[in-house]
Parts: structure tokens; C-alpha cells; sequence
């Protein structure tokens, strides 16, 4: 394994600390287009347009639901069909075994219960929760302010345009209330 420049100096980024959510959206955007890409934002409220502004493009949730509910649905009908054609086949009042109408309330039940599993799992998986810690609670404002009442961003070290001074220099012209460096 490789050792990188933030691996041997113990730096996770460099953090500014905003006033207004109007602020942090204007810091973002300007942070993306000055070529940053591994940066992430830190806000009490949802803003619109900030994911986007910090380079978020794409939601892998939605897949991994209709995939796995897909999933769940054939695998209750496989199941089901199974039972009743190969393993268990039994003539009720004449019908066939393979009688799929009777087979629609646990295929759609399988369905729904798969979704629901992989959504959760999903979403916390790839938002790599539980996270007890993360780098940004060394910085004491954060822990006052980031749920309260103030909006953060965060240009991590492991961005390639990353470079401590040029980031901290970069990160004033955005006139925020403070920029501090995050210690991993």
C-alpha cells in the first residue's frame, strides 16, 4: 500500500465556517469550479443545490432498491413455485400445481421486504454509517456550531489539487468567520 502526503502528516483537510447557508452554497461552487473535488459540506438544514456544488452527482440507493426488490420478487415466486410444482405438488380442488394467481400476495410481500432492507442497508452503507468519529470532530467550532447553527466546508487532503497553503489561502477569499486545518 502506497503512502501518501496526508497518511505521513496526519492532515484530513483544511475547514471554513460560514454564517448563512447562502454563504456556504457560493463557497462551494466556487471551490468546484476552482477545481476542487474531494470537499464536503457540513450544514443544520438541508440546502438545495449544495450536493450538487460539492460534486455529489449520483444517488446509488434507487438502484440497489429496484435490484434487490426485483430480486425478492422473483426469488418468493421461485420459491413458491418450487414448493407447489417440485418439492410439495399436491391436487387442491383440481387445479394445476403450478398455479400462479395463489402466489401474488408473498411475491409482492417478498418484494416489498427486500426493498425495504436494501434501502436501509443501502443508505447506510453508503453513507459509511455508523461513524462514531471523523476527522472534522478535532475541530472545536464544528462540534459548537455545525448542528446549531453554522455551515462548514471541508476541502480534504486527499483532494489531488490539494495543498495546505494554497487551500487555507484559497478558503479566506471566501470570507468566512474562521478556517481552521483538520488533524486526522
Amino acid at each position: 500500500m502506497t503512502e501518501t502526503f496526508w497518511d505521513r502528516h496526519g492532515t484530513y483537510g483544511v475547514m471554513a465556517r460560514f454564517e448563512t447557508p447562502e454563504q456556504l452554497l457560493d463557497a462551494a461552487n466556487r471551490a468546484y469550479a476552482a477545481g476542487y473535488r474531494n470537499m464536503d459540506a457540513y450544514s443544520p438544514m438541508p440546502i438545495e443545490g449544495l450536493a450538487e456544488a460539492v460534486g455529489f452527482r449520483r444517488n446509488w440507493v434507487s438502484p440497489i432498491v429496484l435490484l434487490c426488490g426485483m430480486l425478492g420478487g422473483t426469488g418468493g415466486f421461485g420459491l413458491l413455485w418450487w414448493i407447489t410444482v417440485i418439492a410439495y405438488p399436491h391436487n387442491v380442488a383440481g387445479r394445476p400445481f403450478n398455479s400462479w394467481p395463489a402466489y401474488i400476495p408473498i411475491t409482492f410481500e417478498c418484494t416489498v421486504l427486500a426493498a425495504a432492507l436494501s434501502a436501509v442497508i443501502g443508505m447506510l452503507a453508503l453513507n459509511k454509517l455508523p461513524q462514531p468519529y471523523h476527522p472534522v470532530f478535532n475541530v472545536e467550532s464544528f462540534c459548537k456550531h455545525a448542528s446549531v447553527d453554522r455551515f462548514f466546508l471541508c476541502i480534504e487532503a486527499s483532494d489531488p489539487k490539494f495543498d495546505m497553503t494554497k487551500a487555507k489561502a484559497f478558503l479566506e477569499t471566501l470570507d468566512p468567520e474562521e478556517v481552521a486545518e483538520v488533524e486526522k
